[in-house]
């Protein structure tokens, strides 16, 4: 007999941290608080759930892990943890773009509803996921749901930008007809105001907004086609997925920002009064 298939998920690229574990059908699954806190609750809630499953990590198929767009903490957090965990119990790990997770809980979203006329989640579909990027911007990624081979394959490069150019995106793609367009995520809701989907209604293309995040279970139901299909990959090429060009400053430009603020504090200072 085919042993079942255990793979352990976790994704901290949003201020919610998502951690689930399955072996077969069977799942555990954890849900908190993110942002600064996965760095200090991640390892420990993956015990937890190990424990409660009485599976060790040398159990495990794979890991699986959101690699990003998100929190520039919270990726790094997942994957400095990824790879530790992995190395330490020699495991490959299958990094999955944080808004193609999205997307497939937004699809299991779908399934779950009982009004999903004239949609029908079984059958391929586009899904658009969108997510609050923070500094008044969105990620944007669209995706196809494969239901034959049960993967996603993604449409067109991530984005980030402006909630009314990401829009804008969205009304080009709509001229090629995208069949059964969903928009995904929490980004149309966050700029409610700036993200405008009038012109894709306009077009008659079919427009249903769910409102979706980054789940480790999504992770877990992707894991198995995903790792049959062989995206598994040794933990040293297990990176944060970045679409911004520039995440933080650095310490020196920090530095410098500080120096030009005091020296201009010296010199107003050192003027004589007018």
């Amino acid at each position: 007999m085919t042993s079942a298939l255990k793979f352990l998920a976790f994704d901290t690229s949003t201020d919610m941290m998502s951690v689930a574990l399955s072996n077969g059908h069977q799942t555990w699954h954890h849900h908190g608080v993110g942002g600064s806190n996965a760095s200090a609750q991640l390892i420990p809630s993956i015990h937890q759930l190990l424990a409660q499953a009485q599976m060790q990590l040398s159990d495990l198929t794979a890991l699986v892990v959101g690699q990003g767009p998100g929190s520039f903490t919270g990726l790094r957090t997942t994957c400095a943890v990824a790879q530790g965990l992995a190395l330490g119990a020699n495991l490959k790990v299958i990094p999955v773009d944080s808004l193609k997770a999205v997307a497939e809980d937004a699809r299991q979203a779908l399934l779950d509803a009982q009004d999903t006329e004239p949609f029908n989640p079984l059958e391929d579909v586009h899904i658009a996921s969108v997510m609050d990027a923070r500094m008044s911007e969105v990620y944007l990624g669209v995706y196809r749901w494969q239901a034959a081979s049960a993967l996603w394959t993604c449409v067109q490069p991530l984005q980030v930008g402006a909630p009314e150019a990401m829009a804008a995106q969205l009304c080009q793609l709509s001229q090629l007809s995208l069949p059964r367009l969903v928009v995904a995520g929490n980004g149309f809701e966050v700029y409610k105001e700036r993200f405008s989907l009038q012109e894709l209604e306009l077009n008659s293309v079919y427009l249903r907004c769910v409102a979706a995040v980054p789940h480790a279970l999504a992770l877990l139901r992707m894991a198995p086609a995903l790792w049959l299909s062989e995206q598994a990959v040794a933990p040293e090429w297990v990176q944060p997925l970045y679409i911004r060009d520039k995440v933080a400053q650095t310490t020196a430009e920090r530095d410098a920002i500080k120096l030009a603020k005091a020296s201009a504090s010296t010199i107003s200072t050192s003027l004589p009064p007018t």
